[in-house]
């Protein structure tokens, strides 16, 4: 069975070295990408022996880990497990995430922080992830607890499957929502991390707007009727009880009341094109995958 470690890293010249050798204790086919970084870490990464992949200029997160699992296909990987090269994790969870995977339990596992409740999180980081797998959740029929992990075990039925295309740090959602839609076997398993220092190079601020969007554009296509309908729903209805609550002050009174009479009409109109989208967008992607079929 070959095992291969993934790992992702931009300017992680000071933890790439130590993280290497401890994980080449592990698995000897250990793959870097090096994503446009200005220190030495593509440098390292090759001297101390990992297969090196390098990206001439920072293309994020998504794009690492699109070019990890491209060559893990290439390599004829059986089980992929994708590590921060950050120093959040332990090298001896590891165990934890290949274990459900060689007994075929699971087809992609996460390392989930909060299962593990020794974790002293950020407590914006553990508002802003906790945020984030709610709304991961709600567009993809799971319960997890850390949609947002970057620990994680994949086997070669997800590896033959799946390549990512988000090339930000959707990456993540991404792949859940596309392997949940196949119907392989997700689940979590604790880990510990460390925050010491803080090390991760990502803005928590941008992180999250672009986990958001991203979670909101996959959510879009793949249940349209659900993304828009419901909202629409909701506005119409709350359109339509101004408009009842306008002509009752009308028929009493004889005057219309301009707020609540816009406020109504606007939201009938709105709710009205919400809907009209998620019908139109819903035919359309469902002509696109019966060609496909």
């Amino acid at each position: 069975m070959r095992i291969i470690i993934g790992i992702p890293a931009f300017n992680e010249g000071k933890n790439i070295a130590s993280i290497l050798l401890k994980l080449k204790k592990i698995s000897k086919d250990i793959i870097v990408c090096n994503d446009g970084s200005t220190d030495l870490t593509g440098n390292i990464a090759e001297e101390l022996g990992a297969n090196v992949i390098h990206h001439k200029k920072n293309l994020g997160y998504g794009a690492g880990i699109r070019s990890i699992f491209l060559k893990a296909q290439e390599m004829n990987a059986d089980i992929l497990i994708t590590f921060d090269a950050d120093g959040q994790h332990r090298i001896e969870d590891i165990d934890s995430v290949l274990k459900p995977m060689i007994n075929n339990e699971a087809d992609m596992i996460i390392g989930s922080r909060f299962l593990d409740k020794n974790n002293e999180i950020p407590k914006y980081r553990e508002i802003g992830i906790k945020a984030i797998t709610s709304i991961t959740n709600s567009s993809i029929g799971k319960k997890l607890s850390d949609s947002q992990s970057g620990f994680r075990g994949y086997n070669k039925k997800i590896l033959d499957s799946i390549v990512p295309s988000d090339s930000g740090m959707g990456v993540s959602t991404e792949i859940l929502i596309k392997a949940a839609k196949k119907k392989f076997r997700i689940i979590e398993v604790p880990i510990v991390v460390s925050y010491e220092g803080d090390t991760s190079t990502h803005n928590p601020v941008s992180h999250g707007a672009s986990v958001i969007l991203s979670t909101m554009k996959f959510t879009s296509i793949e249940r349209p009727l659900t993304f828009y309908g419901i909202p629409g729903i909701t506005l119409f209805s709350i359109g339509l009880f101004f408009i009842v609550w306008t002509l009752q002050i009308f028929s009493e009174t004889r005057q219309i009341i301009t707020n609540i009479t816009l406020i109504g009409t606007g939201s009938i109109m709105v709710g009205i094109l919400l809907l009209m989208t998620g019908i139109i967008l819903y035919t359309i992607v469902n002509v696109v995958r019966e060609k496909r079929n």
